[in-house]
């Protein structure tokens, strides 16, 4: 069992999702660091890919800019590394599963667990398929994580029983970003993933308001915010961080 669990622990979790190398890796390390220090539980750091598909505009933008900035994949592992010097929360890689093939998923899982990272979200891998993964995973002990939409229906316990670290509830169809409201029935998700699973649950996609956050960890173990949280890098630039830790701070407040 990898470090996530920890982060569900002190009531419910507030996880942070932060593209590396938006606009530089110093800015994201200051941003993972600023929202650790005001209540993030979990950091999820996006590996930039030039054809995210579960990403609308805003973290698609934030892809382009770091690609553009000559970001790679080493450079992200050495940036973690370094990271986990002081921040000890859990963190996890959300990228796609070309990026871990075209490094050789032996290599890419191996560092992974060599630099501290946690799990892995690879959301397009299919449940079907990730047994390409799977067995790297638990040798090095890094979570597979799964992801569960409202598409999931009749394979939601399927998922559940076999889940690790926890379970990512994407709230909505569709690609991340703000919404205004989110009208799935996320209880009935839920209730399917607890009756299978003690594996935590979060929800992300489309969740950027205290309002929202509450609302669905009220339902769930945590809420996940990538989309508002690009936005302040994209306005603030170098001077993001100091605005993510206020961000994080009153989403984490709302949760308590």
């Amino acid at each position: 069992m990898s470090n996530i669990h920890s982060a569900f622990e002190n009531g419910k979790a507030f996880v942070a999702f932060i593209t590396c190398g938006d606009p530089d890796l110093e800015t994201t390390a200051a941003a993972v660091r600023a929202a650790a220090e005001n209540g993030a539980d979990l950091i999820e750091l996006g590996i930039p890919f030039s054809d995210p598909t579960a990403e609308g505009p805003v973290i698609q933008g934030a892809n382009l800019r770091a690609l553009n900035g000559g970001i790679t994949t080493d450079k992200i592992f050495d940036f973690v590394e370094e990271l986990r010097t002081d921040v000890k929360i859990p963190m996890v890689f959300m990228t796609y599963a070309n990026v871990v093939f075209s490094y050789g998923a032996e290599e890419f899982i191996s560092t992974c667990q060599r630099v501290g990272i946690d799990g892995l979200i690879l959301p397009d891998l299919p449940y079907e398929e990730k047994d390409e993964f799977q067995p790297l995973c638990s040798r090095y002990g890094v979570d597979l994580i799964s992801l569960i939409a409202p598409t999931s229906e009749n394979r939601i316990a399927m998922i559940a029983k076999e889940a690790e670290g926890f379970i990512y509830v994407v709230s909505s169809l569709g690609v991340t970003g703000t919404r205004s409201e989110i009208k799935t029935d996320l209880a009935s998700i839920v209730k399917v993933i607890r009756e299978n699973t003690s594996v935590p649950c979060a929800i992300g996609f489309g969740i950027s308001t205290p309002e929202q956050a509450k609302k669905m960890a009220d339902i769930s173990d945590g809420a996940i915010v990538g989309s508002a949280i690009i936005k302040l890098l994209e306005k603030y630039g170098k001077d993001a961080p100091k605005y993510v830790g206020e961000y994080v701070k009153s989403m984490k407040d709302a949760l308590r």
